[in-house]
């Protein structure tokens, strides 16, 4: 199994590194109690998020008490910073910061421009949306690409590992005109941003971004690519507006037959390979995609959905082949259990088929 972040970083020698930035733009910084303080009975129990909080929280046990103070060192230390423990950083500013914007703010600019700030400005936009999304305006013009894509990446409704915006997510039009500014900015990096905002969007008020994307799409190459992008979780659910979006055929003229696996039964850590017959009554636009039905810790199916090809046939019939990995994952755990597959086409499952996946070594 791939090694887990949580134990790539936060470990003694890249601490140590890390306290010695510190200690170079703070000379009074105690190393010695702040590795006591953080070093405590429960760190190695921690989750990876845990772990820079209980960083933060260590920090303003040793660092002067004065915040605008304690700031001005985490700024200093900010160029020398490295890893995972530098996110304390801005989380520093999100934890004891909240009572002077004035200082916060151009804070998680200027730290943005090392490492990432956008899972700190969020409690800042839940306190005063308004207030918030103002200063974000003017962060979507700055001339740093970082600092644009901070304006849009913050106020993501739906940002991963980070606190929800629930009033975002109920009401995201505070959010549009960021968006709207930034569809066509330079950096790639900030565009695709704009799309992953707007499929947070899509989770909660899919017709509101089903109209943006409609709007959007034919603009130009690079609106399209935030579209699609932008599109992928209500492709992946078989929105039939968002597969009008791109073209792709009615489902009632393709069919998907033969579907056959390589092992009706396999052990977690095993390929499976599939195969099926795609038939096409007339040239179309198929989005051809395959559902898997993980058994999850108590027993429940979760589907999750891979995407094969998409692309335009002619009338005919094509052998397809695929196979699906079950080796442990950070991300996904397997259990033991009577799986499914399915078979996808331009939304609409067209078969299904079910094999057992157990515990044990994996097969030979």
């Amino acid at each position: 199994m791939a090694e887990r972040l949580k134990d790539m970083f936060f470990t003694k020698e890249s601490v140590d590194k890390f306290t010695d930035v510190i200690k170079k733009n703070y000379p009074a910084f105690d190393k010695p109690r702040f590795r006591q303080l953080l070093f405590d009975a429960s760190f190695e129990k921690k989750e990876l998020l845990d772990k820079m909080r209980h960083t933060t929280e260590c920090l303003h046990a040793t660092l002067p008490k004065s915040y605008k103070d304690a700031l001005n060192v985490l700024m200093k230390a900010a160029p020398d910073a490295q890893g995972f423990e530098a996110m304390a950083l801005p989380d520093f500013v999100a934890t004891y910061g909240m009572d002077d914007w004035d200082l916060s703010l151009p804070a998680l600019v200027f730290f943005t421009q090392y490492y990432s700030a956008e899972l700190a400005v969020r409690p800042f936009l839940d306190k005063d949306p308004e207030k918030g999304m103002t200063v974000m305006a003017t962060w979507a013009e700055d001339k740093n690409p970082k600092v644009r894509r901070l304006a849009s990446e913050g106020c993501r409704p739906r940002l991963p590992w980070a606190m929800a915006l629930p009033k975002f997510k109920k009401d995201p039009r505070p959010i549009l005109p960021i968006l709207e500014k930034l569809k066509n900015d330079d950096s790639e990096d900030v565009r695709r941003s704009v799309a992953n905002n707007l499929n947070d969007i899509s989770k909660d008020n899919p017709d509101l971004a089903l109209e943006i994307c409609e709007r959007w799409y034919g603009d130009s190459g690079e609106t399209d690519k935030i579209v699609k992008h932008a599109c992928r979780t209500l492709l992946k659910a078989g929105n039939k507006r968002a597969l009008a979006i791109f073209g792709y055929s009615d489902p009632s003229i393709v069919a998907v037959k033969n579907l056959e696996l390589d092992k009706k039964v396999l052990n977690i850590g095993d390929n499976l390979t599939f195969s099926f017959d795609l038939s096409v009554v007339d040239r179309s636009k198929v989005r051809l995609e395959y559902a898997v039905y993980f058994v999850k810790a108590r027993g429940k199916l979760s589907k999750k959905v891979f995407q094969i090809t998409e692309k335009v046939y002619d009338k005919g019939t094509y052998p397809i082949k695929k196979k699906q990995a079950f080796q442990e994952q950070t991300t996904r755990k397997h259990y033991a259990g009577t799986h499914q597959i399915g078979i996808i086409a331009n939304g609409e499952e067209k078969t299904r088929t079910s094999f057992e996946l157990k515990e044990g070594t994996k097969s030979l």
